[in-house]
């Protein structure tokens, strides 16, 4: 008798196998149980029947509640019509041994308000929809990393605890540290750059935070990113980069995760048209697309957020209506300096415009990835850090790099909730992390 996981459960028809979860729902048809069982890694579906079974064992099949915890005995039968995560397949019941019986449990199959949900996150992480979700996040994440080492990156981990900022000073969250003001990281990245210097290619992973006072439906107050930099990489090579990463990511998850594509209802053609090359298209024609769009609409609500004017830089509704124009995700390189951050390096002959770059998905879900190339001249970065108005002292160790051997580099950030939500076909990111932290909530 083998105990294993529903997941495996093709591989063990007409064997006597032992399973150990959770009831998912049970339907009472008299002598005859109905058990969707769910272990973490599936569901099934399990029969009790009253001739096949010790009669205390199924009068307690017939009291279990939503979400009890059994451990249960059977043989696994193959039936097409049998639900399920796979499905397929149901378990025939042979013994059954109550662990825990659930009190009465607040989420039902009826509707409940997202709200009441977000309360209950704790529990509501347990609905197929969210472990779908949950799952493909997990493989999107390792997918990223997977790529980073295959590539010769090295994982190298960055503080989440800085001294000052590594973007906009206003979207900082500040701390007592033993006295003094301290932040929680917006990013690794400038980190990352010393370990750049130090292996040539890294990338870091972890928890970044933006105090933005957003309630956008792509915005949370506490996210994760993954960061690589690489020596001598220019902004062509980065963007090449960029396309075979989420090419692999989206191919793994269609490879590994059809089933749960198939509970949460996505588009699966919409992924297998996520192929190279990516379109890449300039700041500049970026503007040209949404002002010629501006003038063919018809005047509302909808036009008056497509307004933009060269040197702007784009909103959601902009980088939604870009994305619309292509099947696939779309690179806009070259923003102007202004509206980038301060360690962007210049276009030559161009010193408004920087190297930088953005990906946005396709299907109106916007930026998931931001880079450029870094300014490596020590005195362009002074210069820089001045123009903005910056403490020098307070990158003091940052601007060393520049001093000891700098070279050309590039790295980017990428997003892996705004990811997930694009993979997933997602209408908020609320449900692409276990624990939201938004403007509003902070609990559970």
């Amino acid at each position: 008798m083998a105990e294993l996981t529903i997941r495996q459960i093709a591989d063990y028809v007409g064997q006597e196998v032992t399973l150990r979860g959770w009831v998912y729902n049970r339907t009472d048809k008299g002598k005859l149980q109905f058990i969707q069982l769910r272990d973490g890694t599936g569901i099934i579906q399990c029969v009790a029947f009253k001739k096949e079974m010790d009669e205390g064992e199924f009068e307690i099949a017939g009291k279990l509640t939503q979400e009890s915890s059994v451990i249960v005995t059977g043989t696994v039968r193959q039936d097409s019509r049998a639900p399920g995560i796979p499905g397929g397949y149901e378990l025939g019941i042979k013994t059954l041994t109550l662990v825990s019986m659930a009190d009465e449990y607040p989420i039902t199959p009826k509707e409940h308000g997202v709200e009441f949900l977000m309360d209950q996150r704790h529990l509501w992480l347990r609905s197929s929809r969210q472990w779908a979700i949950l799952r493909i996040r997990a493989t999107i994440i390792k997918a990223l990393r997977d790529f980073m080492d295959m590539n010769g990156y090295l994982l190298v981990d960055t503080p989440i605890l800085t001294p000052t900022a590594g973007e906009n000073t206003t979207s900082l969250f500040e701390i007592d540290y033993h006295g003094e003001p301290a932040f929680l990281a917006q990013t690794g990245q400038l980190y990352n750059e010393a370990n750049m210097m130090a292996f040539g290619k890294v990338y870091c992973f972890g928890p970044t935070f933006r105090a933005e006072k957003s309630k956008t439906r792509r915005h949370l107050q506490e996210f994760w990113m993954m960061e690589p930099e690489a020596a001598f990489v220019n902004l062509e090579e980065l963007m090449t980069l960029e396309e075979q990463m989420i090419t692999y990511v989206v191919g793994q998850v269609l490879e590994k995760h059809r089933p749960e594509l198939g509970v949460i209802e996505r588009d699966i053609s919409r992924l297998e048209a996520i192929q190279m090359p990516f379109v890449r298209i300039s700041y500049d024609e970026a503007i040209e697309r949404l002002q010629k769009l501006y003038e063919s609409m018809e005047p509302g609500e909808a036009k008056d957020e497509l307004k933009i004017t060269w040197g702007e830089d784009f909103g959601s509704p902009h980088e939604t209506a870009l994305a619309g124009m292509f099947e696939r995700p779309v690179f806009v390189y070259h923003y102007p300096t202004a509206v980038k951050a301060f360690y962007m390096q210049p276009v030559e002959g161009r010193p408004e415009v920087c190297r930088s770059v953005d990906l946005l998905a396709p299907e109106g879900y916007g930026e998931i990835i931001g880079g450029s190339e870094r300014i490596y001249d020590p005195k362009l970065l002074d210069e820089r850090i001045a123009t903005i108005g910056l403490h020098p002292e307070n990158y003091k160790w940052y601007l060393d790099l520049r001093k000891f051997g700098s070279v050309p580099h590039a790295g980017f950030g990428i997003g892996i909730e705004r990811t997930v939500a694009w993979v997933c076909g997602l209408s908020h990111i609320r449900e692409t992390i276990p624990y939201a932290r938004m403007l509003n909530r902070k609990y559970p």
